[in-house]
């Protein structure tokens, strides 16, 4: 006949310590544990494995498993340019790992629906997306951060032709998926200012906004119209990043400014916005990026560049403006 102390002793090790109570009356064995920090998809696994190590006890004809969790308080920050072609993406996924380096636990959601590019980025072009019944769950990557992307989800080269409320579907069930115990979903939004960006702001809220900009004024020009979409959804610009600033020879290791230079800064300062750091061109970034290999997780000359952008993010989060 079962007791609470065989029930105990039946739970594996590795579950034991999640479990809080454990009561045993009329055949029925309930369980309590704290699954803070689990996903849906993990919470499920954890209640499958009890039952299945608590049932087959003698005396047992029941099992009832209650689960308690503390709400996973999670941020949002998006990424956004007014103007495709200046790195956003990119820009993106290093400022995950390099906020992942830092301790963070970071999810990167690939909202550029039309055109997604995470999965290079980040090395997962052959991960499949699974589902706990309609739930998305977040894929993991070789590089501390979790993502979900439409790359994952149609074949390779295939062009998505949707309206607008299908586009806002796709966002929503990106972005309301299990992400695990993620505390920040970095966002990697379109170019532009359209359904896309309308949607994310006012369904998700986001805590902040980074604005990526060439030096150059036609980029600028956009850059400026993205800010003032932010500031009219009173959504907090953490800053303006400035990518491809200066072009670095891989010969030769001098630098020239095909785009301008300074120009960002100079912008920041007029538009009242932190300026938060520059990336340079450099055709090191272009190679790891292609290959999903982010130069945010290798150390070496580039790896700098993107910590110190992410530590002005991070120290948004904790409240501070960098």
């Amino acid at each position: 006949m079962s007791s609470e102390a065989a029930i105990r002793a039946a739970i594996p090790a590795e579950l034991s310590t999640m479990v809080k109570q454990v009561k045993f009356a009329d055949g029925i064995a309930t369980v309590i544990a704290d699954a803070s920090g689990l996903g849906r998809s993990a919470m499920a696994q954890l209640q499958r494995e009890l039952v299945a190590a608590i049932e087959v006890l003698d005396g047992v004809s029941e099992v009832r498993v209650a689960l308690m969790a503390d709400k996973v308080q999670r941020k949002i920050i998006v990424v956004g340019s007014g103007k495709g072609g200046v790195g956003k993406s990119t820009l993106t996924t290093n400022l995950a790992v390099a906020l992942a380096n830092m301790g963070l636990k970071v999810g990167v959601v690939d909202a550029d629906i039309y055109g997604p590019s995470q999965t290079l980025l980040l090395g997962t072009q052959d991960t499949k997306v699974r589902a706990e019944g309609q739930t998305l769950i977040a894929s993991e990557t070789d590089f501390g951060v979790t993502m979900l992307s439409m790359g994952q989800l149609i074949e390779p080269g295939r062009a998505i032709a949707w309206r607008g409320p299908m586009v806002g579907k796709a966002l929503a069930q990106l972005m309301e998926a299990d992400w695990g115990d993620a505390e920040l979903l970095l966002v990697d939004l379109p170019p532009g200012t359209g359904d896309v960006q309308l949607t994310m702001l006012q369904q998700f809220k986001p805590a902040g906004a980074v604005v990526v900009s060439t030096p150059q004024d036609l980029a600028l020009i956009d850059a400026t119209r993205a800010i003032d979409l932010f500031r009219q959804a009173e959504v907090p610009v953490v800053g303006l990043v400035e990518n491809m600033a200066g072009y670095l020879c891989p010969e030769c290791g001098a630098v020239s400014a095909p785009f301008g230079q300074g120009g960002t800064e100079a912008a920041a300062q007029a538009l009242g916005v932190p300026f938060l750091g520059r990336v340079p061109l450099a055709m090191a970034i272009r190679v790891a990026s292609d290959t999903g290999q982010p130069p945010a997780a290798n150390p070496g000359e580039f790896q700098g560049y993107f910590a110190g952008i992410a530590a002005q993010v991070a120290a948004f989060l904790k409240g501070g403006q960098g």
